[in-house]
Order: structure tokens, then C-alpha cells, then sequence
């Protein structure tokens, strides 16, 4: 009897812990779903920095892009414009090897934006007539590397000075000079003039020096001769200096005029010596670098206003960069060709005292040089050396 009650009271201890598990088991759905509630909300907190640094980026690019423009970027969607732009010497020359560099600047600088069809070996004609061209803003040329004497005949008073001969002792001395703000006045001076015309930048093509087609041996033997120049009063006035006779030939007709006696001589730098061809009808050079070839490269005003700013901008800064080009391989390349004319037979003549060549031109100098203005822009020029 006892171990049945005993059963009894087992069995309803076992029910009653049944009925209390499934009470709790009934209950818990309630605790249980608010973690599973809650953990929707922390994701949402793990995700709110990502977003926010995704919402920082486009930001932060937005304040690098004006940093990252480019006179490039700039002009590159502005209207496509082109230019005609004229060099009298082969390309192979160092104003050639100038001219093709400041093409390839201006094109890369503008985006594309600008485009140079650059007209080389005197195609358009000699410098007289492209300038006078340009200034008549013809339309045929808008952009010129002229040697910078050649402003001299149309008001240029400033660039007179740079073609006075002996006036430049070194290329550093120039290079000194090209790459001041002296410089810069001087190439704006046509401009300011209403001439119709701008200088862009500065280079050089070398000392100049004269060859002839009979044998000489030094300035003495220069005198009686008839040597071509460009029609401007300081060649003339330094071939005169020289006891010659100066004698105005057109460029692209000094070959022949060489060949059949026209002239007995004329002076170019080495490199464009070489290039022309003028050792087979003239093969004596004498290395007396009377001046330094100064060159300029200028643009007419009228295609200077076709450009937006920032076309303008790229064109400048394409000129700085196909000026420190022009000095970086001048000097190699003259004694390069220098030394090619030694081995073909070229009869070079040395000069190893330069004074009696600065007396003998002297009076052009003085002749030039003639108000205090000058003789102070002058002496600036003098004392860059």
C-alpha cells in the first residue's frame, strides 16, 4: 500500500515538473525575439561609419579635382582652332628641331584644342615676306619663328639691339638675357607698337658666322667682297664696316646667287649652313661669330584672339618649354654639324683674336645706339653677362 502511494505521489511530481517546463517553454517566445529584435538595429549601427565613408569620398575627390586640373583639362573641351606656322630652314636645324617641339607642346598643353600645321624649308617664302604677310594679317601665316633682327625694319627698336654684332659674349650670356624680364618687354614691344604682331618666346640658333666661295685666311680678306644680307641697317652697316659690299638677296634665292656670282659670300649660323647646302657652292666658313642668331617666335594678334584664355595660357607655356628645348641642344648640335663639316672637306678657319673684327664694327654701334633710351636698354643687355 505504502509503495503504490509512494508511486502515486512520484508520478504526480514528474507531471507537475512536465507542466512546468512547457509553462516556461510557452513564455520564453517573448524574451527571446527582443535580442532577436535588437540585432537588426546593431547591424545598422556596425553600418552607419561604413556609409558614412562612402559619403566622404565623393567629397574628398571633389576638393582634389581643381588641384588635379591641368591647363590640359582646361582647354581641352574649348573650340578647336589651327594655326599656320612658317619656318624658313629645314626641320632638321635647330630652329627646326624648335619649332617641332613648341608644336608638340602646344598641341599636348591645349588638350588637342589647338592644332600647328607647320610649314617648313622656306615654303611660304623668306622671313621679309611671311613678316610682311603677318603684319598685313593676310590670313596665309599666323604664327612665324623669325630671326629676331628682322623686326628691325618694321619699328622693332628693341630687337635691334640683340643684332649687334659682338654684343653677346657667351650663350650663357644670352640665355641670360632670354630668360629675364628684360626679355619679356622686348617681346611684347611690337604689340604695344600696334605692329599687329606678339612675341611668344626667346631662342637661339647659334654664333653666326660668314663663308665665302673663294679661300680666305682672315678679315682682310673679307674686304671688296659682295656679301648678301637681309635688307636691315645693322648688317648692312656691319658688312660695310668690313670694307664689303652688302647686297640684299632673298634666302631661298642665296644658293644660286652663291653659285653664279652674284654674291661671294653671305653668314648663317653653322647648323643652317650645313642644312642649305651651302658648302657645295660655298666651302670656306670663318669663325668669327659677328652675333649671336637671336630668333623669336611671334603670332598675330588676330589669331591670338581666336584662342580662349586658357588656350593662351597653353600656348605660353608651351613657348617657355620649346625655349629651355632650344637651350638644352643648341650648343650640342652646332659642334655636332661642326664637326661633320671638318670631316667633309669644309675648310674652317679659326679666328683666334676677335679685336680687329669689334674695331671694325664698331661705328655700327654707335650709329644704332643712339638715345638715352637705348643706351640704357643697352647696357641692361651688356650687363647680363
Amino acid at each position: 500500500m505504502k509503495r503504490r502511494l509512494l508511486s502515486v505521489v512520484l508520478a504526480a511530481t514528474m507531471v507537475a515538473s512536465l507542466l512546468a517546463g512547457c509553462g516556461l517553454q510557452s513564455a520564453a517566445p517573448a524574451p527571446a525575439e527582443a535580442p532577436a529584435a535588437a540585432e537588426p538595429a546593431a547591424e545598422e549601427k556596425a553600418e552607419e561609419p561604413a556609409a558614412e565613408e562612402k559619403a566622404e569620398e565623393p567629397a574628398e575627390e571633389a576638393k582634389e579635382e581643381p588641384a588635379e586640373e591641368t591647363s590640359e583639362a582646361a582647354a581641352a573641351n574649348d573650340p578647336k582652332v589651327t594655326f599656320v606656322m612658317a619656318e624658313v630652314n629645314p626641320l632638321d636645324t635647330i630652329v627646326g628641331m624648335t619649332d617641332s617641339k613648341f608644336k608638340e607642346e602646344v598641341e599636348k598643353l591645349s588638350g588637342g584644342s589647338i592644332e600647328i600645321d607647320l610649314q617648313a624649308g622656306g615654303v611660304l617664302g623668306s622671313e621679309n615676306d611671311i613678316l610682311d604677310g603677318m603684319l598685313a594679317d593676310n590670313g596665309i601665316c599666323d604664327i612665324s619663328r623669325i630671326s629676331a633682327f628682322s623686326l628691325t625694319s618694321y619699328g622693332g627698336t628693341k630687337s635691334l639691339l640683340l643684332s649687334l654684332p659682338y654684343t653677346f659674349v657667351s650663350r650663357d650670356h644670352f640665355w641670360n638675357f632670354a630668360q629675364s624680364d628684360l626679355a619679356k618687354d622686348f617681346l611684347e614691344e611690337p604689340q604695344k607698337n600696334g605692329a599687329g604682331v606678339r612675341g611668344l618666346f626667346y631662342g637661339e640658333e647659334g654664333f653666326r658666322h660668314f663663308f665665302t666661295v673663294n679661300e680666305i685666311k682672315g678679315i682682310e680678306d673679307l674686304a671688296g667682297m659682295k656679301i648678301r644680307v637681309s635688307n636691315d641697317p645693322v648688317m648692312n652697316g656691319l658688312v660695310e664696316g668690313l670694307g664689303a659690299s652688302p647686297t640684299v638677296v632673298a634666302f631661298g634665292e642665296l644658293y644660286s646667287a652663291l653659285q653664279t656670282g652674284v654674291v661671294d659670300a653671305a653668314e648663317q649660323p653653322i647648323a643652317n649652313y650645313k642644312s642649305n647646302a651651302f658648302p657645295e657652292v660655298a666651302n670656306n666658313i670663318i669663325l668669327d661669330g659677328h652675333t649671336l642668331g637671336a630668333i623669336e617666335v611671334i603670332i598675330t594678334d588676330s589669331a591670338w584672339d581666336k584662342m580662349t584664355p586658357a588656350q593662351q595660357e597653353a600656348m605660353m607655356e608651351a613657348g617657355k618649354l620649346a625655349g629651355e628645348y632650344c637651350k638644352e641642344i643648341s650648343a650640342d648640335k652646332e659642334a655636332e654639324v661642326l664637326q661633320q663639316l671638318k670631316d667633309e672637306g669644309c675648310n674652317v678657319i679659326e679666328v683666334t683674336d676677335i679685336k680687329p673684327w669689334q674695331d671694325a664694327v664698331a661705328k655700327v654701334i654707335d650709329e644704332q645706339v643712339n638715345t638715352d633710351e637705348l643706351k640704357d636698354l643697352y647696357q641692361k643687355i651688356l650687363d647680363l653677362q
